[in-house]
């Protein structure tokens, strides 16, 4: 790269560290990488860091050391969140969207990048601290939100399918209960996908009793894995009994009347979460 004046560096520096989240970068790479002092790379970071956290894009952590350097931990502001929160509320309450049997339709939300983009660093900012090996997921719906959160922690996504693919190798299977509908089902995951001991956040786009959830708890067991937290899209409105009880929810659909062609939808426990972070 040809040597560049501040300014350039200052916005090249910030698209590097936006695009490499949680990833440790040596004052040394920037330094070759921009032909320049240590000393100069050093103000740039402070001058970064200091718009970073100003404008609540998250933080710039230093590590001291012959092996240290900066680190870019995305977050969001509390104001950022309360208007992207209340955006999907917004979007989940239109009667257009209610199918028969009261369903949701939700392949617009779930296909649209930018909002995905925003959604997975909601959720990356309140698990950022958690040292997230990997995110889970169940195929298919829930696959677009667990890339982006693993694009912002910087960690692979696993996916948990319902059938046997023979191109994924040898499979881990459980039976396990539908929360809603009680009937027994079989998910399977990859014995090369995750990692024994692993630290596994998991994802899911909507969740009403929680069977696929705590399924997926389970199923981490038989790889020794640990469950950091659970992250939902939606929440269904009051269910008599849920099946795990530590999650955090964007959205929560607090009413669903397809007859008078209704939806009411709520934030979650995720401002709740982020306030508790910030703090």
């Amino acid at each position: 790269m040809k040597k560049l004046k501040r300014s350039g560096r200052l916005v090249d520096m910030t698209y590097y560290l936006i695009q490499h989240p949680h990833q440790l970068v040596s004052l040394s790479y920037f330094s070759e990488r921009y032909q320049s002092a240590k000393s100069s790379i050093s103000e740039d970071l402070t001058i970064v860091k200091e718009i970073f956290e100003s404008q609540g894009f998250g933080s710039l952590l230093t590590i001291a050391g012959a092996s240290g350097g900066v680190k870019y931990v995305p977050a969001v502001s509390i104001d950022e969140g309360t208007e992207l929160v209340e955006s999907l509320c917004t979007k989940l309450e239109d009667k257009e969207r209610l199918l028969p049997g009261g369903y949701l339709y939700m392949m617009d939300i779930l296909g649209n990048p930018h909002l995905m983009n925003n959604i997975g660093r909601l959720f990356a900012s309140v698990y950022a601290d958690q040292n997230i090996d990997t995110v889970m997921t169940v195929a298919m719906k829930g696959i677009p939100l667990a890339y982006s959160i693993g694009s912002y922690l910087d960690v692979p996504v696993s996916i948990v399918r319902r059938d046997h693919r023979v191109t994924e190798g040898s499979m881990v299977s459980i039976n396990y209960v539908s929360g809603s509908a009680k009937r027994i089902q079989t998910m399977s995951l990859a014995r090369r996908s995750l990692q024994e001991g692993a630290n596994v956040l998991i994802v899911d786009d909507f969740m009403k009793a929680g069977g696929t959830s705590r399924g997926m708890m389970d199923l981490l067991t038989e790889f020794k894995a640990n469950v950091m937290g659970i992250g939902v899209l939606v929440e269904a409105e009051d269910v008599e009994e849920r099946l795990v009880d530590d999650y955090i929810s964007i959205a929560r659909l607090e009413k669903v009347n397809e007859k008078e062609k209704q939806v009411q939808a709520v934030p979650g426990n995720f401002l709740k979460k982020l306030k508790e972070v910030d703090g």
